[in-house]
């Protein structure tokens, strides 16, 4: 017999005992806690960063993880901060999040091995691109 959901829980979160993470980067702090709570509520635990600099200084998880970065972070942008991960060898997934996408952001997250989105982030578009990640 299967155990009924409650509200805020998430068949992913029910069925493991250890959550998968986000490592979210966002420089809009409105954005970035809303972005947070959804996440958390689709059962996903999550360490937001408000720059690319202070997601180089976060000591990344060994387990499932994945990277969300906004293409306009202050400072380094989301796809400059990926590339500096990738070059210390870090090979977590990654999703670029973007308003208006050009082709030269998309080349790049394409060679640092990153899914771009597009915002708006509507009907679990964002959720469901982490789970295809990991």
């Amino acid at each position: 017999m299967e155990a009924a959901l409650r509200f805020g829980d998430s068949p992913m979160s029910s069925s493991s005992s250890e959550r998968p993470t986000v490592i979210l980067a966002e420089g809009d702090a409105g954005l970035r806690e809303a972005l947070s709570y959804a996440l958390e509520i689709e059962g996903f635990d999550v360490v937001s960063c408000a720059s690319g600099e202070t997601l180089l200084e976060t000591t990344l998880p060994a387990g499932r993880a994945c990277l969300v970065l906004d293409h306009r972070l202050p400072g380094l942008s989301g796809v400059a901060t990926l590339e500096a991960l990738r070059s210390r060898r870090s090979e977590l997934p990654a999703i670029i999040i973007a308003g208006a996408p050009d082709s030269d952001l998309r080349a790049r997250a394409l060679m640092a091995d990153a899914r771009v989105i597009e915002k708006p982030l509507l009907n679990g578009l964002l959720s469901g691109a982490i789970r295809d990640l990991i």
